[in-house]
């Protein structure tokens, strides 16, 4: 190579780095964005603590609160709670620790130490995984359905209850497959011991989560609301739904507050990879403060959502924002003045919700897909505004907008102001609130992204108490095994911290995070044992699988047996049933046979038998799944066609109501007639008779008499 040659590649080298390092910060890559969804805390009963990831600290659990990778939950005795994560509902019994060692827009991987959870899958998608990890054994939900999952006191046994779905355990270099009617006991930690009979009855805890259930499938909200809108269950007890002109169907808030607007009664917490996040009061405060947007009609705030899909128009799954608002400036707030690393002492904060068609900038770095994607799937915009909106906050990184009119700006009071320690320390705005004049609002420079500043602890630790009650030592350090190796936990609260304070206030990107994960203390890291590769035992039928009975299984009592959680187990069990007539329960009848006549095989065939019954059982799920999903766009065709059949069923009712009204007024008014025409007709004879006369000639019988 010549001289010159290396000298020309040299340059364009140092030319190619400036480029990477000069543009490659204006606009992170696809993987670089961070989850569209997080789980919600929606219902809590009883000393239900929590732990946000990164830090050792344990609060009161506070409902609205987003919950993602990393964060810890603590059932205490007699305590419930309830999570959802788009297509799925989580429920926790007393004396449960529950955590996601990964939660992202394919992944739901659930740590569960001990403890009762009910998992209940309304629908899985194409890419989607669910995983439950306990101290014995890795559960993989296979199909939409419901879960009953406990794991003892010690760590050394793990009910698996399918009243219906399908899943498959894999743990002690076994695999094994739960049907609908299965109930698992598998105990052992480096081996498993299983035992598989017929399914339990419900208990109480279960009998709860399936009316929790109906709530949601009975839920009006699923008209207009997007299933994937995380909180929709919530609005039909909180609000009515009607028909704006430009907005189509909006949903009105009953509050009674006086001056109430959207992001004014509730708090900001600092949760990354997001930063500043809104959590509201009210008991229906999540969907539409995190999705859709807000407008004032008639003297009232109304949410236009994230519609659901339409038959052949493209659909984007909704998108989590921490909060869909915009920042206002001026020289009494600190947005759109160009503070750095921090608020400045004595300057306020304010902002107000978006509107629709107005784009949502985020304060986190982000890919242009994500900012697309986050958008046009919470409102109606046009993807050249998001361009514009692009080039100039990302790739020129200009604070403020101009030439641009925010709908709720004008809107008297829609503004809510706070001061920094305020906002910064996770304090209620409601009670904190600072007076703002409305003609200093309206012609107020507006800012796009969040202010810039360094969360402090009780920013991440939210507006609660410190918890009463939390797990112990050894069960937070406690082991699980998983099949799918998650990612490293998120690091530490104290490394995050000076990360951003190194970004001037601003959220760290999803790469940078990544790093500080792998960098930090192993100390830090709770510890996952990724199960070994798994030879797949195909089920006999109901009994211990032919193995000798396992002495280390509870004998009628529950697999926790804690006073506050329901039995699991049936202690009316019937007996097991060991005939291969007891397989017939089990709607695949086209199913591979799942065990086989005791003989000597070669292991190498027996592995190739293995191999293609599983092969065949994924390519049967796989249908099954697609299946599934054909049958739950034509049953919601059917919903919609036996409601259109009905309204016309009450259409023809009320017809045929009014042609019988109608018919019998005629035949009243036909009667009335006819009794007219009678009396008419009986007064003219009589006027036209004769009168009497003794010397009228005789009748003549020939001659009809004269009429």
């Amino acid at each position: 190579m010549s001289k010159h040659t290396q000298k020309w590649l040299a340059v364009a080298g140092l030319l190619l780095g400036f480029v990477l390092i000069t543009v490659k910060p204006a606009a992170a890559d696809d993987d670089d964005d961070p989850p569209a969804r997080v789980a919600r805390l929606s219902y809590t009963n009883g000393e239900v603590s929590f732990s946000p990831s990164g830090t050792d600290d344990w609060v009161a659990a506070v409902l609205n609160r987003p919950i993602t990778t990393g964060d810890k939950l603590w059932t205490d005795q007699n305590a419930r709670a309830e999570l959802h994560v788009g297509s799925a509902a989580i429920r926790l019994a007393g004396m449960t620790g529950f955590s996601f060692l990964n939660l992202d827009d394919r992944m739901m991987q659930i740590r569960l130490t001990e403890g009762t959870i009910n998992l209940r899958v309304f629908r899985l998608g194409e890419n989607e995984s669910i995983e439950v990890d306990t101290p014995n054994l890795a559960f993989s939900v296979l199909r939409p359905g419901r879960y009953h999952i406990n794991v003892n006191e010690a760590g050394d046994t793990t009910l698996i209850n399918v009243p219906d779905g399908e899943g498959e355990v894999t743990g002690g270099g076994s695999a094994y497959t739960l049907h609908p009617g299965d109930e698992g006991f598998f105990t052992g930690t480096d081996t498993l011991s299983p035992d598989i009979e017929q399914a339990a009855a419900d208990d109480d805890f279960d009998q709860w989560c399936n009316e929790r259930d109906l709530r949601e499938e009975h839920s009006v909200a699923r008209r207009y609301v997007s299933e994937d809108v995380i909180g929709y269950q919530d609005l039909d007890d909180y609000g009515g739904w009607r028909p704006v002109p430009e907005y189509g169907t909006v949903w009105f808030p009953h509050v009674t507050v006086v001056g109430w607007a959207p992001y004014r009664f509730g708090h900001w917490v600092w949760i990354s990879p997001w930063g500043w996040t809104w959590v509201d009061d009210a008991p229906w405060g999540f969907a539409p403060f995190h999705y859709g947007r807000w407008v004032s009609y008639g003297g009232a705030w109304g949410w236009v959502p994230c519609p659901p899909p339409v038959v052949a128009v493209g659909y984007v799954r909704p998108v989590y924002a921490p909060a869909l608002v915009a920042w206002v400036g001026g020289p009494h707030f600190a947005v759109g003045i160009g503070f750095g690393a921090g608020v400045g002492v004595g300057v306020n904060v304010g902002w107000f919700p978006l509107g629709p068609r107005e784009v949502f900038v985020p304060s986190y770095p982000v890919s242009r897909t994500y900012i697309n994607n986050v958008n046009v799937s919470n409102t109606t915009v046009s993807q050249t505004v998001i361009n514009n909106y692009y080039n100039t906050t990302v790739i020129n990184k200009n604070v403020t907008v101009s030439n641009v009119h925010y709908m709720n700006q004008n809107v008297n009071g829609a503004v809510t102001a706070t001061s920094a320690q305020s906002f910064t320390s996770a304090q209620p705005i409601g009670r904190n609130m600072v007076r703002v004049d409305q003609r200093e609002v309206a012609s107020a420079p507006v800012a796009v992204r969040a202010p810039a500043a360094v969360p402090s602890k009780q920013a991440v630790l939210g507006a609660s108490a410190p918890a009463r009650f939390q797990p112990p030592a050894a069960l937070q350090s406690r082991t699980v095994v998983a099949k799918t190796a998650p990612p490293p936990p998120p690091p530490s609260f104290a490394q995050r911290q000076e990360a951003i304070k190194a970004n001037q206030g601003r959220p760290i990107s999803m790469a940078q995070t990544r790093q500080l994960a792998i960098e930090q203390p192993r100390a830090n890291v709770a510890a996952v044992r990724v199960a070994p590769p798994a030879k797949v035992v195909a089920n006999p039928p109901h009994g211990n699988l032919g193995m000798q009975p396992n002495a280390n299984r509870p004998m009628s009592q529950n697999v926790n047996p804690k006073p506050n959680v329901s039995q699991p187990i049936n202690n009316n069990r019937p007996p097991n049933v060991n005939t291969n007539a007891s397989m017939n329960q089990y709607p695949h009848n086209d199913r591979p046979p799942s065990s086989r006549p005791a003989q000597t095989m070669n292991p190498q065939l027996e592995q190739k038998h293995q191999d293609q019954i599983q092969q065949l059982q994924q390519k049967q799920d796989q249908e099954y799944q697609k299946i599934q999903q054909k049958q739950y766009e034509q049953q919601q065709k059917l919903q919609q066609q036996n409601a259109n059949e009905q309204r016309q069923r009450q259409m023809e009712q009320q017809q045929q109501q009014k042609l019988q009204q109608m018919e019998q007024k005629h035949d009243q008014q036909m009667r009335q007639l006819q009794q007219k025409q009678q009396q008419e007709h009986a007064h003219t004879q009589a006027e036209s008779k004769p009168p009497k006369n003794q010397d009228r000639p005789p009748k003549n019988e020939d001659h009809p008499p004269h009429r």
